[in-house]
């Protein structure tokens, strides 16, 4: 496969990161996980928005739009002659000296890794597994999208080998959180639940797609922090992320959810299908709903 790094599209085996970029060094580092849909990147303002947001954040002076987004993207998908891909727009802080400078990064590294699509998600949903491993405290006042992944991977290590199974995360207060590569929903009576952020997950661009998508379906939704029993007590429950899009569970534990039969579940994929290959922003939703 084909990648793009620093304005060169590249064989992956040839692709090179510095030994002192602080992305590598320190963690300073983002990145956003979308698909392109016959060439079309979902979303992809929403990403672009949140990934400028966390740049000025980490001190990092680079901004990124549409237009330049998408002559990397066509580039890659030409170079590994695909339409329909799984791509990572990433960006670390780049090369500095040791230590802690407190001046701002001006020379970011900018890889974008692409790769065909995974095998979708079984028909019947996932399996959801409470994960023993405790969600950490984001490292500013709200999680980024960024190269700290270490609690995700002891997550992934507790999980095991399941490709049909999700971890579930709880934070250290015991409320649900997310899953680890997923944001987490429940529907009981009618009403659709799903973890707030100030519980320390990342506010996902699906979740906000769905929620978006839900208010636009007038079914309502509720922030909140829930305790695990609170979920137990659902009739239905999926997760959500932008590769795997909205993906029942049908059973955590003990407890058997409606799973791919959930009423809920089922308009948000219909609804969610619409618009993958032609929508830009959540925010163009509304109007897209009137069509």
């Amino acid at each position: 496969m084909y990648v793009y790094i620093n304005g060169a599209v590249v064989p992956s085996e040839e692709a090179r990161l510095s030994a002192f970029d602080h992305g590598f060094l320190y963690g300073l580092g983002l990145f956003e996980t979308f698909r392109t849909y016959g060439g079309h990147p979902f979303l992809l303002d929403d990403h672009l928005a949140r990934l400028n947001k966390g740049l000025s954040e980490l001190h990092i002076k680079r901004q990124f739009g549409r237009t330049e987004a998408m002559a990397i993207i066509e580039q890659l998908l030409e170079a590994n002659g695909l339409r329909d891909a799984y791509v990572r727009f990433n960006v670390s802080a780049g090369v500095g000296d040791l230590g802690l400078p407190i001046e701002s990064y001006r020379n970011p590294t900018v890889i974008v890794y692409m790769k065909p699509l995974p095998p979708p998600a079984p028909p019947e949903g996932k399996e959801g597994v409470v994960l023993g491993t405790r969600r950490n405290s984001p490292e500013g006042i709200e999680r980024l999208k960024s190269h700290h992944y270490l609690n995700n991977m002891i997550g992934r290590w507790e999980l095991g080998s399941r490709p049909h199974a999700e971890g579930i995360f709880l934070n250290s207060d015991g409320a649900v959180a997310e899953g680890i590569v997923s944001n987490i929903f429940w529907v009981k009576d009618g009403i659709v639940y799903t973890p707030t952020p100030a519980v320390g997950i990342l506010n996902g661009i699906t979740r906000q797609f769905v929620m978006a998508l839900l208010n636009q379906l007038h079914i309502p939704v509720e922030e909140g922090v829930y305790p695990l029993s609170h979920l137990l007590q659902a009739d239905e429950a999926f997760i959500t992320n932008s590769v795997q899009e909205i993906v029942p569970l049908h059973r955590i534990g003990r407890r058997i959810y409606q799973g791919k039969n959930g009423p809920v579940t089922r308009e948000l994929q219909h609804h969610y299908r619409r618009f993958t290959d032609t929508l830009w922003t959540r925010n163009e939703l509304a109007e897209r709903m009137k069509q």
